[in-house]
């Protein structure tokens, strides 16, 4: 990837939109067509007012965020892309676009945290690998410029800053993320010089370990629309979606039956009065391939209790869904 101050920026807004418990998908995905159709003004009004409605939808939330960084709106895509950061601490793609962004001010040495903190979340995300070595190549071209300037015959000096030119030159576009699971940026060749030990440096995704991170960052965003998928239930009081979050296997409080337990909750949600259940800072955690754990923050709102709780659900995939097994507080 070329990385300089006057960075251009391709972005493609073709999301992923093929998660099961994604309720929204068909929406979104209208939204995205309309905004590769050059109606940017529509599509941003339709895509606010979805997050307005759906404040949790991170889908929804990183879509935003590209479409600002498209319109040239980086400070508003950067604020968008560190929010999602905060609020779903997991995914290592919005780190990565924000070092994208970060790295198109010159700011390489934000642009070099928001990319060890991709990295600190899915040390396999191959992306952010490459991308960090990328920044790493335009500190060091700036670091020999400045040692050239100050030694005009520094050989050595002038040899390495050629070297790094060749490097990013050869790297093509930076692009984003267009949605949040690991997106694939050009690989890099460095082409062999006479002054150079180098050959046809050449870097390279393996196939097997990028298919196991795109299918485990699929799993993670499923459970974490699950989880807004539940809260959403519960608050607009739609029992039976809210009660269809739990798996035939969840173990109810006290070990009541399953039917004592779901007809208390029924009682308790359909009461007279507005509920307002929002989750933020979820974070997810895989235990394998079909059991998962997720532990954010709960806002509880109703006419009589007004709290906020650490949770945890722990989830199992059951037919293609993840479905809560376990609910529990954390103290």
């Amino acid at each position: 990837m070329v990385i300089s101050r006057a960075l251009s920026i391709r972005l493609l807004l073709a999301l992923a939109l093929s998660f099961s418990c994604l309720s929204f998908a068909d929406d979104l995905k209208d939204i995205a067509q309309q905004a590769s159709q050059g109606q940017q003004s529509n599509a941003m009004d339709r895509i606010n007012n979805h997050i307005n409605a759906n404040p949790n939808d991170v889908q929804a939330l990183f879509m935003r965020g590209v479409m600002l960084a498209e319109q040239g709106k980086k400070e508003e895509a950067i604020k968008a892309f560190a929010d999602i950061t905060q609020r779903f601490p997991a995914l290592p793609e919005p780190y990565n676009n924000l070092a994208v962004l970060y790295a198109d001010q010159g700011q390489f040495d934000k642009a070099k945290q928001a990319l060890e903190s991709a990295i600190k979340t899915h040390p396999s995300y191959a992306t952010a690998h490459e991308n960090l070595g990328d920044i790493y190549s335009k500190m060091a071209s700036e670091a020999y410029g400045k040692a050239l300037q100050l030694d005009t015959g520094n050989a050595r000096a002038q040899n390495k800053l050629l070297l790094i030119k060749d490097l990013l030159s050869a790297s093509g576009k930076t692009g984003l993320a267009v949605s949040a699971k690991p997106a694939h940026i050009t690989t890099t060749t460095l082409p062999a010089t006479p002054d150079s030990a180098y050959a046809n440096k050449v870097t390279a995704q393996a196939a097997e370990p990028a298919k196991q991170e795109n299918a485990a960052s699929n799993d993670q965003l499923s459970v974490v629309n699950a989880v807004n998928k539940w809260a959403n239930a519960w608050s607009s009081k739609n029992v039976d979606a809210y009660l269809d979050a739990y798996g035939a296997s969840f173990k109810t409080p006290d070990g009541e039956s399953r039917k004592a337990w779901e007809a208390t909750r029924r009682e308790r949600i359909n009461k007279p009065g507005k509920i307002e259940v929002s989750v933020s800072n979820i974070n997810v955690h895989l235990d394998d391939t079909t059991h998962a754990r997720a532990s954010f923050k709960q806002s509880y709102h109703s006419a009589n209790l007004s709290q906020k709780t650490s949770k945890t659900l722990v989830f199992v995939l059951t037919n293609g869904k993840w479905l809560i097994e376990q609910e529990k507080a954390n103290h």
